[in-house]
């Protein structure tokens, strides 16, 4: 009996271990307080009693109070301030058109920037790269001309730049002549009158603009033949010639890639090559032909400068007279103004006031002048054409001969003479 309730006490504690499933999952699991802890390991009480899991307390949403919207505080509008002046649209009353070749280009780039205060001026490009006056078979620039006048587009003043790619043969049928021989020459003149003469025929402004010293001498050389033929055709039939040599040169009249821009400033006009421009020298180049493009603007009559006269016989042949431009609204400003920039207007005021030139009248100091009665220095000069003057000072610092004293003179060291 003994045994027998021992055996059930050891039993009915194994089952009781295996229910609850023993102290060791309790301890390796703490369950926090306020929970069942959930039954651990794989235990009879697992399997027959299932202890659902409260779940956790969630906390209680608050209501929501609705916020006014934070005002919200615009900046004022930022006022934005330019310091190029607003240049009112007006229409185009100038028409330039620059032909010629790359060198022409790069010139017609430096007028737009020249030009660019005159809303009332466009500068057209015409311009073609690699062109000249001796491959006629490449572009024909005299039939080019006849053809863009004959054509609808306007143009005011023509601005022409040619020679740099003309150092070639000319082909007459078929002989051909080598470059600089006199019968070349006489084409090449030729070619040059019919530009000339074509824009002449058609009384537009051209201005021809002389080609600038190159970095190789020979070719430098024959430009300055070219250069002298133009300056000859084209001023005989009317047109302006424009000299750039001097603007690309140094003090000793060689050729120099750096110099003076528009501003005065020392910077790089000409390009490695030795021939084209910067844009600095472009707009250099330009500056030439802007005064003189300037000039012709400001010269040019317009219709309020005549009136038209009823046709009759006491009436001049003549339907329109000048009109003094003081007596207009706004003319003596006008005429001030035009004062001021040198070029006064034709009529009225301006025929007696007139600018003042540029430089005063010439009078050699070595050669024969006249001051009053006396002679300001000798009027017969020596067989180098200089005067006693210049033939005494030679005397005083090259040979050290003293000249004679005169009297009363602090030199004239003479007993004065008893009376």
């Amino acid at each position: 009996m003994m045994r027998l309730r021992s055996l059930f006490m050891v039993l009915a504690s194994a089952l009781l271990v295996l229910a609850t499933g023993g102290p060791v999952s309790l301890a390796q699991n703490p369950v926090p307080p306020g929970r069942i802890p959930p039954p651990q390991g794989r235990s009879l009480f697992n399997m027959f009693w299932q202890i659902p899991e409260r779940p956790a307390m969630q906390p209680r949403a608050q209501p929501r109070v609705a916020r006014p919207a934070p005002a919200v505080r615009r900046a004022p509008a930022s006022v934005v301030v330019r310091d190029d002046p607003v240049v009112p649209k007006v229409d185009v009353a100038h028409h330039i058109v620059v032909l010629g070749d790359s060198l022409a280009n790069l010139v017609a780039g430096g007028l737009d920037e020249a030009l660019n205060d005159r809303p009332d001026v466009a500068v057209i490009h015409k311009a073609k790269p690699d062109s000249g006056l001796v491959r006629s078979d490449f572009y024909d620039w005299p039939k080019a001309v006849t053809d863009l006048l004959a054509s609808d587009q306007k143009i005011t003043t023509a601005v022409m730049m040619l020679g740099l790619n003309d150092r070639q043969a000319i082909r007459e049928g078929d002989v051909v002549h080598e470059p600089m021989s006199e019968r070349w020459l006489q084409l090449y003149r030729d070619r040059v009158d019919a530009i000339a003469t074509a824009f002449a025929a058609k009384r537009i402004p051209l201005i021809w603009i002389g080609e600038p010293p190159m970095q190789n001498a020979r070719l430098s050389a024959d430009l300055a033949i070219f250069n002298d033929i133009y300056r000859q055709r084209v001023e005989r039939a009317g047109g302006q010639y424009v000299d750039l040599w001097g603007a690309y040169v140094d003090a000793e009249n060689r050729y120099t890639a750096m110099g003076p821009d528009v501003s005065g400033q020392t910077t790089r006009l000409r390009l490695g090559d030795g021939i084209h421009f910067t844009r600095a020298g472009a707009r250099k180049a330009a500056h030439f032909v802007d005064v003189l493009i300037r000039r012709m603007i400001e010269q040019r009559p317009s219709d309020e400068n005549v009136i038209a006269l009823p046709a009759g016989p006491s009436a001049p042949d003549a339907a329109v007279v000048p009109v003094d431009p003081t007596a207009q609204p706004g003319g003596v400003e006008r005429l001030i103004d035009a004062m001021v920039r040198g070029t006064p207007e034709p009529g009225g005021l301006a025929a007696a006031l007139q600018s003042r030139p540029l430089a005063g009248p010439i009078q050699p100091l070595t050669g024969p002048g006249a001051g009053g009665d006396k002679a300001l220095l000798a009027s017969i000069p020596d067989a180098r054409g200089r005067g006693d003057l210049a033939n005494q000072l030679d005397r005083v610092f090259g040979e050290g001969v003293g000249s004679e004293p005169k009297p009363g003179r602090i030199d004239d060291y003479r007993w004065p003479r008893g009376n």
